[in-house]
Order: C-alpha cells, then structure tokens, then sequence
C-alpha cells in the first residue's frame, strides 16, 4: 500500500458497499475523511483517517447530510468529494460546486434526486421515455391514468423499487388513490413494456470514458424488484448504437460532468426509453460485477475521477461474464436457511450470503430491502455463468412458515 500522501478524500456515506472506495482510496495513497451516520460511524473508524458524524440517515433527508458535508469542507479542505448513496448526492454536489471540485455538477445532482426533474427535461430534451403526469392527489389523476392504464406509481425520490407500483386497472387504481392519499406528490406514469437494462457510465468533464450494460431480471408486477444483474450484456450492434446514444443525450440534458452515472431504462420496440437516471454509485454490486467483468477496479476510477487524477487507458471489453442474484422468500417467521456453505464452495462464486437469520420475520417482497439472500458470480464463459446462476437458484433455501396472528 501506498504512503498517505497529501492529498484528501471525503466521502460521503460509506456504510458496507461503500467500503471498497476507502480500499481504492489507500491504494492511491490518499488520506480519507468520512461523514457517517451516527449508527455507523463507530463502525468504519478503524477504516478511515477521521470520521464526521452526521444526523442523516440512509434513505432520507439530503439536508442533514449537506449540513455535515459543509461543515466539513470548511474544517479540512478536500481534494475530492464523492457521494455515495441517494441521499449524499446532492450534499457532496453542493459543496463540490462550491469550491470547485470534480463532481456531477450541481444540476445533475439536483435532477437525480427528483425524478419529476428528470421527465420534465428529457421531454424537453426529446428524449424516449413514458407518458406521465405529476399529481399531488392520486385520486384526481385518475381519469388520466384510466386513459393509460396499466400505469405506475412512484414518489419522486427513492431507491430499489421502494414505493413503485404497477397499477393494472380501474378497481386497483382507486384502491391504490386511497392507500396512498397521505403521499404527495406522486408521478403517474404509463407502464412501458421490453426488457429492463441499466447503463453505467464513468465520465469525465462530459464525455464518458467508458460504460457497460447491465441486463436485469425483476420480480415484475406490481412492484418490480431486482432479482439479477447480469454485466456486459450483448445487444445488436444497432440496439448498441442506440443506448449509447441514449447515454450520451441524457448526460447531456442533465449538465452531467464528472463521475458515475446509472441509467435505467427499457428497450421497447420503439426503442429505449429512460425510466431513471442517478449520478451515484448503482446498487446490487454492479460495481462489483463490473470489476470482475472488465478487469479495472471501478471504485478506483471513480475515486479518480473524484480527486481529478489520470485515468489508465480504458478495457477493450469484458475478459470475464460476472452477475447478481438475490433470493427472496414467501412471508413469514424464517425456520431453516440451508445451502450457503455449497454455494461458497461453487468455483464461480465470488461471495453469497443470507440477510436472515432462523427466528426473523419476512415481509411480503415490495422492495430491495424485502431481499433474503444474494451471490455474485463471475465465470469464464456465458454457459458457466448461467449453470452457476441455476446452481445459486436451486441451492440457497430459505424456509418460512406463517407468523402467528394474535387473537
């Protein structure tokens, strides 16, 4: 490992996905400030040079973060900041506008957490995406969305399909108005059909240096949760030139500049049309995944791009086939999780782990959070990934059996 040398990273948010960037950090010999949640940061101090404890909290409140982000900023200057998460974007994007540092500009920031932001400009920007409306009563949106229907529900800020639902008919969407009345604003879009893919971009001072296509599995309706994440994913040298030209048209119409981009969209037989975009890091372990599949150390060019350092020459393409897998259970009380230690044991498997334990309580599957298990594989060849995937599929178990109900 490198010496710490002079100049100073901090980041925003680090959590346990978020660890990886401290790594790529040292080995570029950078000295690393934290800002933490109060719950966390206990747990990263042996990892980094100084911890700022924080009063946000993961998944909620941006202001919280940006106060601790420039308190900081003003206390130690750094050489970069990077957010990690949804709620550290705009914070970090703030004080990077500030005082002048590499970052995804203010702009973008502020678009990525707002996905009303987001329509609104890539209507403007001519950009394919589904019809919608914003509404700050789903009860009055109801004629439009009848017009539409099946359509989808989403607040304008979250992640990991949490509050997105799919609405098929008239019954159900009234169902959903009143379930949903005390929330506000709300977009109401049509539901757009073809696979889902995400594109993730590094790019610098507007240009992407490079970027990969991630081909994604779903629970599918109503609530569309990741269930797969496959990296490097083939497409027609058509289909190619259209996403990439995607890519570039949204960075462009969000003031993108310097960082890490996850776009998510569906390849209809119109072609793709965008369902989001964030300028933080993806979830799943796509990073992860991109790492085994391109052989560069993604974290790492992240954290480069953050300090404003050279860039290597980029990869040619993937040298390996690496995915996601996460499992999920039926409701209730967990009794018997069975098949990890084989899992680990499989050759393409790079780490797999169970998020319950026996004894647990598990909620109907709505979002990422309701997730039970994962594994991330990388192999040589499509065909062993995919016998590795069937493998993963058949062997994690996990046993529920219906929580008692009091009377």
């Amino acid at each position: 490992m490198s010496e710490r040398g002079d100049q100073e990273l901090l980041l925003v948010g680090v959590g346990i996905m978020g660890r990886p960037y401290v790594a790529a950090a040292r080995r570029l010999g950078l000295r690393v400030r934290a800002i933490e949640a109060h719950d966390w940061a206990g747990g990263i101090e042996d990892l980094v040079d100084a911890v700022e404890p924080s009063q946000g909290r993961y998944g909620s409140l941006d202001e919280l973060w940006a106060e601790t982000v420039h308190a900081a900023v003003l206390a130690s200057r750094p050489d970069g900041i990077f957010g990690f998460t949804e709620s550290h974007v705009l914070g970090a994007a703030m004080a990077q506008d500030r005082f002048g540092l590499p970052g995804p500009s203010l702009q973008a920031a502020v678009i990525s957490r707002n996905k009303a932001l987001q329509r609104g400009r890539f209507r403007a920007h001519e950009i394919g995406q589904p019809e919608y409306l914003l509404t700050n009563d789903l009860a009055d949106s109801a004629e439009w969305a009848g017009a539409r229907l099946p359509v989808v529900v989403k607040p304008l800020s979250s992640a990991g399909s949490d509050g997105v639902e799919l609405v098929a008919d008239a019954d159900a969407f009234d169902r959903a108005a009143l379930r949903r009345a005390s929330e506000r604003p709300l977009l109401v879009e049509s539901a757009l059909e073809g696979p889902e893919y995400s594109w993730e971009a590094l790019v610098r001072d507007g240009e992407v240096w490079f970027s990969n296509l991630t081909a994604k599995t779903t629970t599918g309706p109503p609530n569309f949760v990741e269930l797969a994440h496959r990296v490097a994913a083939p497409l027609s040298t058509a289909d190619a030139d259209r996403v990439a030209e995607l890519g570039r048209s949204v960075l462009s119409a969000i003031g993108m500049r310097t960082g890490i981009v996850h776009l998510e969209f569906r390849m209809t037989s119109s072609g793709p049309a965008v369902m989001e975009v964030a300028v933080r890091t993806p979830g799943d372990y796509i990073m992860e995944l991109c790492t085994l599949a391109y052989g560069i150390d993604w974290h790492e060019m992240v954290v480069r791009l953050a300090i404003g350092a050279e860039l290597p020459p980029p990869p040619e393409g993937p040298v390996r086939h690496a995915a996601s897998l996460f499992v999920t259970s039926d409701p209730g009380v967990v009794v018997a999780v069975d098949g990890l230690d084989a899992v680990r044991s499989h050759p393409a498997v790079v780490d797999a782990a169970f998020k319950v334990s026996v004894g647990d309580t598990v909620g109907q599957t709505s979002s990422s959070l309701q997730r039970t298990g994962y594994a991330v594989l990388a192999a040589d060849s499509p065909e062993e990934l995919e016998e590795a995937i069937e493998f993963t599929r058949r062997t994690l178990s996990i046993k529920t059996v219906p929580a008692a109900t009091e009377e």
